[in-house]
């Protein structure tokens, strides 16, 4: 019944219909569902939207867990193929810009999808810095900026940039040789 439920907002959504217009009414009438079982699951058509825009996405990514630098590797990978995604579905980057426009939906979205990772990276670089491998004169928060900033600028700032096959490593590796400790 989920997957008809959001396979009915998709339905609607590729059919042209803004995100506002959208109704849990229409969506239970599109997914053959009562409204009941819309909202047995989901609170509003906020948290709704955030699981069609999840369900969209590739999946989170399993971290290797073989070294700090590895899983920065894979957190920015999985940045860029999000980022090949959406530019290449219709419906992402259509989803997405209305997201933008609707606060609830937006502010949704980060405490559903983006807090979640953001904390998952800096425990990531918390760990670097107590295994030695970052310098500890640096806030996590700044330094997990300066991992994941170039490639958000690119994906989302950027829509004609290049995300070629290496990115990841290249900025992992670049933004290391700065925040690795100076030996004395």
């Amino acid at each position: 019944m989920e997957r008809a439920i959001l396979e009915g907002v998709v339905t609607l959504l590729e059919d042209g219909m803004p995100l506002s217009e959208l109704s849990i009414e229409r969506i239970a009438r599109t997914a053959g569902v009562g409204k009941a079982a819309i909202y047995r699951r989901w609170s509003g058509k906020e948290e709704l939207f955030v699981d069609v825009v999840r369900a969209a996405e590739p999946p989170d990514v399993e971290l290797p867990g073989t070294s700090m630098r590895d899983d920065l590797v894979a957190l920015l990978e999985q940045l860029r193929r999000r980022g090949l995604l959406r530019r290449s579905s219709a419906l992402l980057h259509n989803v997405h810009a209305q997201m933008k426009s609707s606060p609830k939906v937006w502010s949704a979205y980060h405490a559903i999808v983006v807090a979640p990772r953001r904390r998952l990276q800096i425990e990531i670089l918390r760990r670097g810095q107590e295994n030695g491998e970052l310098r500890t004169d640096v806030d996590v928060e700044l330094m997990n900026d300066m991992f994941v900033g170039p490639m958000l600028f690119r994906t989302i700032m950027q829509p004609d940039a290049d995300l070629p096959e290496g990115l990841s490593e290249q900025i992992v590796d670049t933004v290391l040789e700065g925040l690795r400790p100076v030996s004395s």
